[in-house]
């Protein structure tokens, strides 16, 4: 029913930028929540960065000063700008909606299937 489809990562030298991107799909009737997690190997789902409805937003300390997220409430998409990369940034990337959808009287977690994103020389 939902899709959650995430796009731009890929390979970019420290000091690099990239944009991501998830659009989300489906019978929503309202987002609540989106969010970016990323998880490098052998290690455990990090929250990046957080917006809620009311455009609130916050970020963890590791990213802090250099990823800005955003949306495009018309798209249903959420962004993530990720400026100064640095190979500590190196993970998969994944997005999460905490969304109503039409045909349930709930909200429940969404999620991408993950783009990489990989900083080295």
């Amino acid at each position: 029913q939902v899709h959650m489809v995430e796009s731009g990562g890929g390979l970019v030298q420290p000091g690099g930028s990239l944009r991501l991107s998830c659009a989300a799909s489906g019978d929503i009737l309202s987002i609540n929540i989106m969010a970016w997690y990323r998880q490098a190997p052998e290690k455990g789902r990090e929250l990046v960065a957080t917006m809620t409805s009311d455009g609130s937003t916050s970020y963890g300390d590791s990213v802090k000063g250099r990823f800005t997220i955003s949306r495009d409430n018309a798209k249903n998409t959420v962004y993530l700008q990720m400026n100064s990369l640095k190979p500590e940034d190196t993970a998969v990337y994944y997005c999460k909606a905490v969304m109503r959808l039409a045909s349930a009287n709930y909200n429940a977690q969404y999620w991408g299937q993950g783009t990489q994103v990989t900083v080295s020389s």
